[in-house]
């Protein structure tokens, strides 16, 4: 499913228009990315939490050259399933 797939679904079950449905999306999309650039947690309950964590600088190996590489540290999104979006996934 890609992103126009979920928003045609999203249309569908909310009796909204395409074009509403894209705004709606975009727009919790963007309020994730917001909270996650301030370092918050956004926890939907039931489906997942949205973390950032912090990759530590270290060194790693150009696969071209072989020469070893300073990696700096960074920081990174991270998503941790809910409870029931795992049991959801994993009935047959």
């Amino acid at each position: 499913m890609n992103k126009q797939d979920l928003i045609g679904r999203i249309a569908k079950d909310a009796k909204l228009s395409k074009t509403a449905a894209g705004k709606v999306l975009d727009a919790t999309l963007q309020g994730i990315t917001d909270a996650l650039k301030k370092r918050q947690s956004v926890t939907l309950v039931g489906f997942g939490t949205f973390t950032t964590i912090e990759r530590k600088a270290r060194m790693g190996r150009d696969p071209h050259t072989k020469k070893e590489i300073k990696i700096p540290a960074k920081l990174v999104p991270k998503f941790r399933a809910g409870k029931a979006l795992k049991a959801a996934v994993a009935k047959k």
